[in-house]
């Protein structure tokens, strides 16, 4: 697909969820499963904008008639998420956090600004509106395909959670509304599928460096598309990866079919999991926004970012060269990672720094290789071979009490309940008495190969030997017979 001679023009909107209490109310930002202690019930109503304008947007919702139906807890939410008190103060965790995303994205601050209300037209917010402030500007993070600016960040509070919608009512739970959401906007620069998800994913790379929530719905991605001849539309749910390049091929499709038509008009769609996508509603137009009269202006001091980019968190890339030049394989290298335990990892690297790759075996391979033979969870070993325990064997290894040879078999003895210091006493073998097993094992089963061997002397002697030794002396005796 030519996107240049199509004129694809993209930019990407993406809001996550920081892990903090709720932006304007001092409650937890805890989901809950329970049945609620409370509904109360509302109807949307139209208001104009702050141009003196209904947004067509609101005037379409509002033609609906729907009720809304709001679920409550007596002890996690407030009487701000019931919009029956006004707004505290913002949230100073949520406000570090989203400066240090807008630091990290090599936005300008806003030393000071409007806290704003942003209209509402679905029912997901009790008052009606969203309240959201901008934090960073005219920022950019680098692709393979060049930079991408970042056009604004905005610190805002997140929508009710939707729990079943009918078609003249739709059930809220106000456990979300409020929980603190960054939302990146970057500059409609972006010219092909392949360009838009690499961004998406470079930028999801930088929040999850930060203090934010994990899991299903804590990040949402929007994408405004358009290409040349028709009105931009924003595509709601554009968050899983595997199907963005689908989701932009079939909305240039879709797009060439609507100029064909006659229909160039922009609206809002949302992601299906075929990479289809289906019509929401109209696109908003700008009288949504007017300021927040019950806070103050939002000040940021020199002082308070000077002290926030002491703290910034590496960024995978960065962790990832750190970990080559300390000398650790691919393999191991992907598996810290990926599996959570980096910092371990360079906790017991102050311990012992003079193999990376031990410790990357002791903290992930081992772990999940016990895990498989004794049939527990990760966890569960991670539990009995904690960061104490390791670090205490890395101590022997240190003190040259004990060889690196020796670590695994010590772990799986103190895994099966040995005592650690019983564990940490290995019994020494004489070379005679190795090479002595040795070939009594070759002796009562000829035939096989190095490495057959290798297995079960390891298993006679239960890994506490030096394998590279004993290799050397199974290649031996088997040279001696050929």
């Amino acid at each position: 697909m030519d996107y240049a001679k199509l004129g694809l023009k993209a930019g990407l909107e993406i809001h996550q969820q920081l892990d903090s209490g709720k932006l304007f109310s001092r409650t937890p930002s805890l989901l809950r499963s329970e049945e609620p202690d409370y509904v109360i019930r509302r109807k949307l109503h139209r208001v104009a904008g702050e141009s003196g304008e209904v947004d067509v947007a609101v005037e379409h919702e509002a033609s609906l008639d729907k009720e809304f139906i709001y679920q409550g807890y007596n002890d996690t939410i407030s009487l701000v998420e019931l919009d029956e008190e006004p707004p505290q103060e913002i949230d100073s965790d949520a406000l570090n956090e989203a400066i240090k995303i807008t630091l990290l994205l090599n936005c300008e601050i806003y030393p000071i600004a409007q806290i704003m209300r942003k209209t509402v037209i679905d029912g997901s917010n009790t008052s009606g509106f969203q309240r959201s402030v901008l934090i960073g500007h005219s920022g950019e993070i680098e692709t393979s395909f060049g930079k991408v600016g970042i056009e604004t960040i905005a610190l805002e509070e997140d929508a009710a959670r939707i729990i079943k919608r009918g078609e003249k009512e739709v059930i809220f739970r106000l456990d979300r509304l409020g929980i603190p959401l960054v939302e990146i906007t970057t500059k409609p620069v972006l010219k092909s599928a392949e360009q838009i998800k690499e961004c998406a994913l470079k930028i999801g790379e930088i929040l999850r460096a930060c203090k934010v929530k994990r899991g299903i719905g804590t990040i949402r991605q929007d994408l405004n598309i358009s290409i040349k001849g028709h009105k931009r539309v924003e595509i709601k749910g554009f968050q899983e990866p595997r199907i963005m390049v689908k989701v932009v091929e079939l909305e240039v499709e879709r797009q060439l079919k609507d100029i064909e038509e006659k229909k160039e008009d922009g609206e809002v769609r949302n992601a299906l999991a075929s990479g289809e996508t289906e019509f929401l509603r109209p696109l908003p137009g700008k009288a949504r926004m007017y300021p927040e009269t019950d806070l103050p202006l939002l000040r940021i001091s020199r002082e308070r970012v000077n002290v926030l980019k002491k703290e910034l968190p590496k960024l995978k890339g960065e962790i990832r060269d750190e970990l080559k030049k300390k000398g650790l394989s691919e393999e191991l290298l992907n598996l810290i990672l990926a599996g959570g335990e980096l910092e371990e990892f360079e906790v017991l690297l102050r311990v012992y720094s003079k193999d990376a790759n031990l410790i990357a075996k002791m903290v992930t391979l081992w772990r999940s290789e016990f895990a498989s033979k004794s049939k527990k969870s990760f966890e569960e070993v991670k539990e009995i071979l904690n960061e104490n325990v390791l670090e205490k064997v890395l101590m022997k290894v240190k003190s040259g009490e004990l060889d690196k040879g020796d670590v695994k078999a010590v772990l799986m003895d103190i895994f099966e309940g040995k005592e650690i210091e019983e564990a940490l006493r290995v019994e020494k073998k004489g070379d005679d008495e190795i090479e002595g097993e040795i070939r009594k094992i070759i002796k009562e089963k000829p035939g096989l190969r190095a490495n057959a061997y290798m297995g079960l002397v390891m298993q006679k002697f239960k890994g506490k030997i030096d394998a590279k030794k004993a290799m050397e002396i199974i290649r031996r005796i088997l040279g001696d017979e050929a």
